[in-house]
């Protein structure tokens, strides 16, 4: 028995989202994200789930959800840093800021901290090389990181738990 359903909220989304997309392939990520942004994470469940719902077979929809790394396909925890690994961001920081993390939240691209607080990814370019090193948390953005600057994002990060 399948126990993923979108809340109603989400099922509305979907079903405007559906009348915009000319077959199921190209509707596949949307729903992928609409599952995300409910739960956190894409479960077997809700892969399952979007396969009857899209009239696919579950390890198409696996396909895609693996593919693409912006889809976490396990728990992870509630703020998510994202640390861009790419050209501009190594040259000027980024190596830094991974080393930080793990020394200060004890975690390594791929982890989530024991406290299930925050959740660290390494990530391929987020198109802001003017500002390297760059970094998301919770899918905002912040340029010309520092260790200090991410302190303050991580200190304010805890104060809303």
């Amino acid at each position: 028995m399948n126990t993923f359903v979108y809340t109603e909220e989400k099922e509305k989304e979907f079903q405007r989202l559906i009348k915009k997309y000319p077959n199921s392939d190209s509707m596949m990520l949307p729903a992928l994200w609409l599952v995300q942004e409910q739960n956190g994470w894409v479960s077997p469940e809700s892969m399952i789930y979007i396969a009857n719902k899209l009239k696919k077979q579950p390890i198409e929809v696996h396909s895609f959800a693996s593919f693409y790394t912006m889809f976490n396909l396990k728990p992870i925890g509630t703020h998510h840093i994202e640390v861009c690994k790419t050209l501009s961001c190594m040259l000027m920081g980024a190596p830094d800021l991974k080393k930080h993390i793990k020394d200060t939240l004890g975690i390594e691209p791929g982890e989530t901290s024991e406290d299930g607080l925050f959740h660290f990814t390494q990530v391929e370019c987020m198109g802001a090389c003017g500002g390297a090193p760059s970094i998301a948390i919770n899918g905002k953005y912040h340029e010309n990181m520092s260790s200090s600057k991410l302190d303050a994002l991580v200190k304010e990060c805890k104060s809303c738990k």
